[in-house]
């Protein structure tokens, strides 16, 4: 097993120490509502996008208008491994956006724009721009806010590790390790030390924990600074629902929740839904299309400081299209009103596990008996359904054994372009603390 050493130790202590302090609202707590009042307002963003920096179809500069003229308010560019900085020149046809993708980009910009030279052997190029340059002319003071981030992409083994890094300063490369928690321990130890380094604000979050079914509940609720997992993210290759032998992002939402609540005295861990955008021309076939999920954040203003210091206080709730009015924690318990679209309805559905529930999962077995690499097969009083209302308002009221509730509400509408066939537009609230959780450490 490799050691972190003295300062790993010292980085991951001051991970404990900054990354316990988002609180949910717990008995004893004062009233929080979750509305556009009091000046303040919901920002729509996608924390996940990708570009021709990396492996997206789309000039960087194409894809943050496209979310601007969608009316999102902030968008976070993640390509794999890198920050658009510096110096980077692609080759026209052999792109991913190929000709389709530099004609639109001719189209929108003016000549004076667009950087073109000739390769040595006669091919057409185009300088990318970078976060700067972008920002500087796609971004609006108040209205739409660019935001400099990466997908730091690790593995272990074969197993693909994906964790996003909002608001960097500085290029975090993947560290790898002995485990699939190690991994994401020491990637999250990373950007706690530059965050800690810098003074700048910033967040981490899993993405996408069924890609490759690599990530098992036990392997995240252990991470310490990591608060964040998307429960949903809209590229149509990586199993929100899971499959036979793993469970979907829900399952490992609830089972991460009942643990870290209990024995592991860790923080409550926050559900994110992204649309980890690729395709941008509306190509044919399972492409990763832009504007499948996002998140609503409740800030003061539009700043990356204000946004991030919302989503560490789960103020915030994640949509794949369904808008809330409010949400209402308090120590009595959880309160959701929807702001209804014409035409549907909606089904609100309470979820938590209480105290007592029987802790021991069992291995996954495959058809020939072998155990599969997969979050355990827990109890069903982990994640069960305490209520569930039909309408557009609905209250539950704290049991003393609940350890944590979270709310899900379901339209009537199916998804207009689904990740997975099938899909209703859905809300997700953040989890509050119940009666029985046990304070973090």
């Amino acid at each position: 097993m490799r050691r972190l050493g003295i300062c790993g130790a010292v980085v991951a202590l001051l991970a404990a120490v900054m990354w316990t302090a988002p609180k949910s609202a717990a008995p004893g707590g004062s009233r929080r509502v979750l509305a556009a009042e009091s000046g303040l307002k919901f920002f729509r963003g996608n924390l996940h996008t990708h570009t021709l920096w990396s492996d997206g179809d789309d000039y960087p500069e194409m894809v943050a208008q496209w979310y601007r003229d969608q009316g999102y308010d902030f968008l976070s560019y993640t390509d794999h491994n890198t920050l658009q900085v510096g110096d980077k020149w692609i080759d026209v046809q052999k792109s991913a956006g190929g000709e389709e993708a530099y004609q639109k980009l001719k189209t929108a910009f003016p000549s004076d724009w667009i950087k073109e030279r000739k390769s040595p052997e006669g091919r057409l190029e185009v300088r990318l721009k970078t976060f700067a340059q972008v920002s500087t002319e796609i971004a609006r003071p108040g209205k739409f806010l660019l935001i400099p981030g990466e997908e730091i992409s690790d593995r272990y083994g074969g197993l693909p590790l994906h964790m996003n890094a909002t608001n960097l300063k500085e290029v975090l490369p993947p560290l790898g390790g002995d485990s699939v928690y190690e991994v994401l321990q020491r990637n999250t130890d990373a950007l706690v030390a530059q965050r800690e380094r810098t003074g700048q604000p910033m967040l981490i979050h899993l993405n996408h924990p069924n890609f490759g079914y690599a990530v098992r509940a036990e392997d995240l609720m252990r991470v310490r600074g990591e608060n964040f997992f998307e429960v949903y993210n809209g590229h149509p290759g990586v199993h929100n629902r899971g499959n036979r032998e793993h469970p979907g992002t829900e399952r490992l939402w609830d089972v991460i929740l009942a643990k870290r609540l209990t024995e592991l005295r860790l923080p409550v861990m926050y559900g994110l839904a992204t649309d980890d955008g690729h395709n941008y021309h509306n190509r044919e076939g399972k492409s990763s299309k832009p504007g499948r999920g996002w998140v609503m954040v409740l800030a003061r203003e539009l700043t990356p400081a204000a946004l991030i210091a919302s989503l560490e206080q789960g103020q915030f709730y994640s949509s794949s299209g369904v808008s809330l009015k409010s949400v209402v924690s308090s120590a009595e318990g959880l309160e959701v009103e929807v702001a209804p679209q014409a035409g549907c309805t909606y089904s609100i559905q309470f979820i938590g596990t209480r105290r007592g529930f029987p802790p021991e999962g069992k291995p996954v077995l495959d058809e020939a008996g072998k155990e599969v690499w997969a979050t355990a097969d827990y109890s069903e009083k982990i994640g069960e359904v305490f209520q569930v209302v039909e309408g557009v308002r609905a209250n539950y009221k704290f049991g003393p054994d609940d350890l944590y509730v979270r709310a899900v509400v379901t339209s009537s509408k199916l998804h207009p372009d689904p990740s997975a066939r099938g899909e209703f537009e859905r809300a997700w609230c953040q989890p509050v603390r119940g009666p029985a959780a046990v304070n973090p450490e």
